[in-house]
């Protein structure tokens, strides 16, 4: 129910337009002066105000605007008894939702009224959303306790506040993309836009034009002026997903932008200035892509001012039970589920992978069970095979075992070499044959 205040002096047509506001179904609150009215602002939520011009301790015109610094989603609607345009003029430029005269526009009252809660309530509802949408973009959304991911949060949360260009670096599904748009919402940036681009994903004759814009008739196709990433996010952030990936000629360009603030567009011969804080992410090795003459020196240095490790899930083993109960209640809200909290013998079995897809791919595996358990407990029964067999093969060997430190020690080499058996066997100083023959046995 919306909640009305009227601010008059003349009690009886105070208590008449409360009388007839109330019958509409509206909350309604009176104020004989601005003194009251403070008050009453103070103690209540209100969503309308209808305020006469002239009270007793003020001008009902700087009022509207006293209010709106303070209370910025109220509106207010004032009477006055003898209209005047400079005083209309000034209370909508003061921040009034209307300004009408008493008795000549008693018709309108009502129906104004329902316009303004209106408003208020759409933009009650666009504050909540901004708000859940800050959240979920927000370092609180970055679920783990293990000293890894607290020592990269923290590092994130320094450079937000900075302009300073960042390189986030990890493997795959480690959560690269979810730190930038963190570190972009803890930015003064915050209100501006966010645009990611995967540069893996683009072919590299689009990859220029997706990033810088294009001239109509820049090449077969362009029928009109384009705006690329860098322009549309001006004042904002751009995230360069897979920035390794970027072809050498193009990294030329993306380097003249960061220098100089400028850009061209694909058949254009005049350079454009743009803002754009830029976040970079990378799987791979770029000192070795650097020394494979596959990435610019000059542009390493421009991009990593900053660097931020992402580490992978098989070093972050304290988090996975608190991740996979995050991502069971998010499977739950797709599928209509209220999955329960993982049992011990289901977090048992996922702290027995390796997760070298790291935490994309556990989040698809807890959305995998959540979609295969019958009812809203998911069960080991639930996992992929290969997570059950490696959870059945642990419980085969004691804790004192010799074949238990064995067991443990190829799988830290494993995951060492991603899985490369070759340079697995190289390291441990085995046969090839002999690893292959260990890891039959161990049901890795």
């Amino acid at each position: 129910m919306n909640r009305i205040l009227i601010v008059d002096d003349e009690e009886k047509l105070r208590t008449l337009m409360a009388r007839i506001i109330g019958l509409e179904g509206f909350d309604v609150l009176q104020a004989a002066d601005i003194k009251s009215a403070w008050k009453r602002l103070d103690q209540s939520e209100i969503d309308v105000i209808l305020c006469d011009v002239k009270l007793p301790d003020g001008n009902g015109v700087d009022f509207a605007k006293q209010v709106k610094a303070k209370f910025p989603l109220a509106e207010i609607i004032l009477l006055t008894a003898y209209g005047n345009i400079p005083d209309g003029v000034m209370a909508i430029k003061n921040g009034a939702f209307d300004y009408i005269t008493k008795g000549d526009d008693n018709n309108k009252i009502i129906p104004l009224l329902y316009r303004a809660a209106e408003k208020v309530q759409l933009a009650k509802r666009v504050q909540h959303l901004e708000k859940q949408l800050s959240h979920k973009y927000s370092f609180d959304s970055i679920s783990g306790k293990s000293k890894a991911i607290q020592a990269a949060v923290e590092l994130a949360k320094k450079v937000a506040a900075t302009d300073a260009a960042v390189l986030l670096t990890g493997e795959t599904g480690t959560g690269k993309e979810v730190f930038a748009q963190a570190i972009h919402q803890a930015s003064n940036r915050s209100n501006k836009n966010f645009i990611a681009v995967n540069c893996a994903a683009i072919s590299r004759d689009l990859l220029e034009s997706e990033l810088f814009g294009h001239k109509a008739g820049a090449f077969t196709g362009a029928t009109k002026d384009t705006k690329g990433i860098f322009e549309e996010a001006n004042n904002g952030t751009v995230f360069l997903d897979e920035i390794g990936e970027m072809p050498l000629e193009l990294q030329a360009k993306l380097l003249r932008v960061l220098e100089s603030g400028e850009l061209m567009k694909v058949g254009e011969s005049k350079p454009i200035k743009v803002n754009v804080r830029v976040i970079a992410a990378t799987n791979r090795d770029l000192q070795k892509e650097i020394d494979a003459g596959h990435f610019r020196q000059d542009l390493f240095y421009r991009i990593a001012v900053f660097q931020v490790a992402l580490p992978p899930l098989r070093e972050r083993l304290m988090d996975i039970e608190a991740l996979a109960n995050h991502f069971a209640v998010l499977a739950g809200i797709k599928i209509n589920k209220q999955i329960q909290p993982i049992s011990k013998a289901f977090g048992a079995a996922l702290m027995q992978h390796t997760w070298n897809g790291n935490i994309r791919e556990l989040k698809n595996v807890i959305e995998r069970a959540a979609i295969l358990a019958p009812a809203d407990e998911l069960e080991v029964a639930h996992l992929p095979f290969e997570i059950q067999h490696a959870a059945a093969g642990q419980k085969q060997l004691s804790a004192f075992d010799l074949a238990s430190a064995e067991k443990i020690h190829i799988q830290k080499v494993l995951n060492y070499t991603n899985g490369n058996k070759t340079e697995t066997a190289r390291l441990l100083n085995i046969a090839l044959t002999t690893l292959y023959r260990k890891l039959e046995e161990y049901k890795l």
